[in-house]
């Protein structure tokens, strides 16, 4: 009988450690990434723009980009920029909009991307996924997985404190996301990519589980580990579906309403995810999110990112209309204005102030 397996699409390195950022120089030596030693290098003028110096004297053969944000106009001009270089690869260095700028433009010219992120704010560091605004808002566009990941957890604790924090809420949120899958699974007939759940959720529940905090290196290893395995276990599934349910349609619905006040993405996926267990009768499990959330200084109330009760309770009513075709507990119990508000306030006691 033959052996019957599957590619991953995976990274050929994941280096995630303190003073990763010093080795990346034999990182991308390796003849996998760049035989040549031709880089462009993609970066913000912030964390990554600091880092420049540091790693200019291992990248002789660079070309360094200052990237101006994270729109999809800034992907195409960076693309056309590279395109004239005979690169081997790009290197995306910085916070998430430079990174996925970076995807983006090294998937326009076929190139293979390495990310160095500066700061642990999401999943977005290892999926095939860049997160683009454009003319219409916001857009969401497949691009093949990083060929390498460095995190240097020396860089990730010189980043603001809210940014780790949100990553921590985007991790968690695995957890909604796979009680969701598997509602639609028992519901719809979709079909689950076992693999992707078991990688998803572990991931989720390794932060959730973890006692220590954000000042902590095993910590903040553990949760940039996560953030890498729900990155692949996207790339496993083809699709968002193991990190993204309710808690991102909430996340979504917020973005989409009130684009000028939204916190940031984690943030509103944990207190997405939190929420959802309730809507899903899971309240211990509910609870127990929230004091894990609380205990990282993530909001598990509207208030505490500055929003009303009844702007909330408008966030979840439209949050099903942010992705077409996706089946949670939202959809699932198609909830009307009312229904809301009197679950919304069982749900504040249920959690505590």
């Amino acid at each position: 009988m033959p052996v019957l397996t599957r590619l991953i699409p995976s990274p050929l390195v994941v280096d995630i450690r303190p003073g990763a950022l010093d080795d990346l120089g034999c990182v991308l030596a390796d003849e996998r990434i760049s035989h040549s030693g031709r880089l462009a290098v993609a970066v913000s003028g912030g964390s990554g723009a600091r880092l420049r110096e540091r790693i200019t004297p291992s990248l002789p053969g660079a070309t360094w980009y200052e990237v101006g944000g994270g729109t999809l106009d800034d992907a195409v001009r960076l693309a056309s920029d590279i395109k004239a270089g005979h690169y081997d690869a790009v290197v995306g260095l910085g916070g998430g909009k430079i990174i996925d700028c970076a995807k983006f433009a090294a998937a326009r010219v076929g190139l293979p991307l390495v990310a160095v992120p500066t700061n642990l704010a999401h999943d977005g560091l290892c999926s095939p996924v860049a997160t683009l605004d454009n003319d219409a808002g916001r857009g969401s566009y497949g691009v093949p997985n990083p060929i390498a990941v460095v995190i240097d957890l020396d860089v990730i604790r010189e980043a603001p404190v809210r940014f780790v924090r949100a990553g921590i809420g985007d991790a968690v949120s695995n957890i909604s996301a796979i009680a969701d899958w598997e509602l639609a699974n028992r519901v719809k007939g979709e079909r689950i990519d076992g693999l992707a759940a078991a990688m998803a959720r572990q991931a989720g529940e390794a932060v959730l589980r973890h006692p220590g905090g954000i000042g902590d290196n095993d910590f903040l290893q553990v949760l940039a580990e996560a953030l890498v395995l729900s990155g692949i276990a996207m790339s496993v599934s083809g699709d968002s579906r193991p990190s993204s349910g309710a808690c991102h349609e909430i996340n979504h619905a917020f973005d989409l309403l009130f684009p000028k006040r939204a916190a940031a993405h984690g943030e509103q996926c944990g207190l997405g995810a939190a929420f959802a267990m309730y809507l899903r009768g899971a309240h211990e499990e509910s609870a127990y999110m929230a004091e894990v959330l609380r205990r990282h200084g993530l909001p598990v109330l509207p208030e505490e990112i500055g929003f009303t009760p009844d702007e909330f309770v408008r966030v979840v009513e439209f949050a099903p209309e942010t992705r077409p075709g996706r089946y949670t507990i939202l959809e699932h119990l198609d909830l009307k204005t009312e229904q809301i508000k009197d679950i919304y306030a069982d749900y504040v006691k249920a959690i505590g102030s």
